[in-house]
């Protein structure tokens, strides 16, 4: 009998691999394989097309002590959580008027009208944003027309300032999307049990609404943080190239320098700085992620 059921079990685990192992196959096809050349890279000596097979660690050194690559690193940081906190802050009051005070048969229009930036292509958005904020631009050009200035702004263009506008309105909609789920899920009748215990509406919202709903913050946070962080177009774009981000740096270093393990080696830096960051986060909201008591 424990002959029979030891097969069984080994049958089963083999239709089982059997059912994963495409999936598995091409997931190391496409990201572990393409990860594992870049750490490869990263550990090679190289440089201006050059590489030789001799492993070393000086890429690294050279990237986390350099001034430029710290400064830059420090830029890309400073900008990715700004973007993700100003666009969190946007996100939530529109998700929460959507989910509470939107009529049900109403919500999905105002889902559709949510997505509406997704029909253009994220070039194009950031282009809308240079027309606006450029130095001939939209609002240099209103305010010079009406009389408020007497010459363009230079301040709105050509800063993390505007790399902050840009990198939030293409992501908002990354973010009200989680957070609208994880509110929709809340049961309603735990708000009017709160209130029926004499909780103020302010009081409810701070200790039921808002605990129940960060699985879609955290969601949306991680959503917003880490393709901003690498953004490439944006700096390029509303930078005008004067506000390199890591991305841009690792561009360097690949395609004009030549320097293929120094931009892997700052490639693999960036990723640990998102992991490590990520993971410190997830970790600070664990008590709002844990199973109720």
């Amino acid at each position: 009998m424990a002959k029979s059921n030891s097969a069984l079990l080994r049958s089963e685990a083999r239709s089982g691999l059997m059912l994963i192992s495409p999936t598995a196959i091409y997931a190391v096809l496409l990201l572990a394989a393409p990860l594992g050349t870049v750490v490869l890279y990263s550990l090679l000596t190289g440089g201006r097309g050059m590489i030789a097979w001799d492993f070393t660690l000086a890429n690294y050194i050279e990237v986390w002590t350099g001034p430029v690559y710290r400064a830059i690193m420090l830029r890309s940081l400073i900008v990715a959580l700004s973007v993700t906190v100003v666009t969190v802050v946007i996100a939530y009051p529109i998700a929460y008027f959507v989910s509470f005070h939107v009529q049900p048969s109403k919500k999905a229009l105002w889902l559709f009208l949510i997505t509406i930036p997704f029909w253009t292509s994220y070039l194009i958005r950031v282009f809308l944003w240079k027309v606006i904020l450029g130095y001939n631009g939209v609002i240099n050009s209103g305010l010079l027309g009406i009389g408020i200035i007497d010459e363009p702004l230079t301040w709105i263009n050509y800063n993390v300032g505007a790399l902050v506008v840009t990198l939030a309105h293409a992501y908002a909609p990354f973010a009200i999307l989680p957070i609208f789920v994880a509110l929709e899920k809340i049961d309603r009748s735990l708000l009017e049990a709160g209130q029926d215990l004499g909780e103020s509406r302010l009081r409810t919202f701070w200790r039921v609404t808002l605990p129940l709903s960060m699985g879609g913050v955290i969601a949306s946070v991680l959503i917003v943080f880490i393709p901003t962080i690498g953004d490439y177009v944006t700096p390029d774009l509303i930078g005008g190239g004067k506000l390199p981000m890591i991305a841009n740096m690792m561009e360097v270093q690949m395609l004009k320098i030549n320097n293929k393990p120094l931009g892997s080696a700052i490639a693999v830096s960036a990723m640990l700085i998102v992991a490590v960051i990520s993971v410190a986060f997830v970790l600070a909201n664990r008590r709002f992620l844990g199973p109720a008591k």
